[in-house]
């Protein structure tokens, strides 16, 4: 009996130290070299004076814990802390994870009772917050509609002080949790609201002791507004391997090495997709700051030649990093893409093409 138990541990200790996970550096796997149609799609000839087309500044991919692929163009390396925009979004999410573990708050909570000025918006529930369905009439334009912006208003002119003030002195058009509406201020209350959730003592450091050094994330930058509220919309730095780390916590399932660092029952709300939401063309469902590639109301799912379980942190300019567990992969883009030309699809497929057989 004691033999058979002694070779039981044996065996799930040497599948525990077998499966690899980055120290100070990643480490590396058998590199693909099925590359051409790949590097064709993401790094065409660069025209730095028209800043048209698909425009890369990075590219890693990474398998089972190991990279298998990594390219940077432009001014990009592998030690650039590179803007995130809107991936941002999904780092304070993922913060946010590290302290409902802790207990701090619940997703029911009325998001009020955390950041005080939301208290004309009683029903706004942090769960709302989550799911970009606070209700508050927002227009996330961006270049193309300057004027009528509230994402641009926000960021650099009347709300540029406290985004969070600004964001919650906006009307509603809809009862809390019920519509969809992404909204870069609704991020921003979260940034707002946790710093009540674990106290302004805290919360300067917060994202980096929750978060980033228990990843052995070393050069992450932040911005702040003029509160000292995170910009949770848009200002995280992280180089493209830093926010790898992210990455692989999710794919696997909030695990860091031996440590449960987000709850299970977290992933599997940022991983749900909201119920309200009405299904755009080409567009990724969202679930709580993240976005999936499901099948919603009636539309096919946003990425056809990626596996169905693909998950996503998006931001402007062609900024994603994608999850994909059934493949254990996890790819990083950074860009620079200013037109639109940028399909999630088309790399994701060439992607697949590349890493199988």
């Amino acid at each position: 009996m004691f033999k058979g138990l002694t070779l039981l541990l044996l065996l799930i200790s040497s599948t525990v130290q077998a499966e690899p996970w980055p120290g100070e550096q990643w480490p590396t796997g058998a590199i693909i070299t099925n590359t051409e149609a790949l590097e064709n799609y993401a790094f065409p000839p660069r025209d730095d004076t028209t800043r048209k087309g698909v425009r890369t500044d990075a590219l890693l991919i990474i398998r089972d814990g190991q990279i298998i692929y990594e390219r940077y163009a432009g001014p990009t390396n592998a030690q650039t802390p590179h803007l995130t925009w809107s991936i941002s979004k999904t780092l304070m999410a993922t913060v946010l994870g590290v302290a409902y573990g802790e207990g701090l708050f619940k997703l029911e909570d009325p998001a009020a009772k955390f950041y005080p000025p939301l208290a004309k918006h009683p029903d706004i529930k942090l769960a709302d917050l989550l799911h970009w369905a606070s209700g508050l009439d927002w227009q996330e334009d961006y270049e193309y509609a300057p004027l009528k912006s509230s994402v641009v208003a926000m960021l650099y002119t009347r709300g540029h002080r406290d985004m969070a003030a600004f964001t919650a002195n906006h009307d509603s058009y809809a009862p809390p949790g019920q519509a969809f509406r992404y909204s870069s201020g609704d991020s921003n209350l979260l940034a707002a609201a946790l710093k009540n959730i674990v106290g302004p003592q805290r919360y300067a450091d917060y994202p980096w002791t929750a978060l980033f050094e228990p990843l052995g994330i070393r050069h992450a930058v932040w911005e702040t507004d003029a509160t000292g509220t995170f910009v949770a919309s848009s200002y995280a730095y992280l180089t493209a391997r830093d926010l790898a780390r992210v990455g692989l916590l999710m794919a696997r399932d909030g695990r860091w090495n031996e440590r449960q660092l987000l709850p299970k029952d977290w992933l599997a709300f940022n991983l749900k997709p909201f119920a309200g939401y009405k299904a755009h063309q080409d567009e990724a469902v969202p679930g709580g700051q993240w976005w999936l590639n499901r099948a919603a109301d009636g539309a096919a799912s946003p990425w056809p030649d990626a596996p169905a379980d693909t998950f996503a942190a998006l931001g402007h300019w062609g900024q994603a990093m994608y999850v994909i567990p059934s493949e254990k992969l996890l790819i990083v883009r950074y860009g620079d893409d200013r037109d639109g030309s940028y399909r999630h699809n088309e790399l994701l497929k060439r992607v697949m093409q590349a890493v199988r057989p």
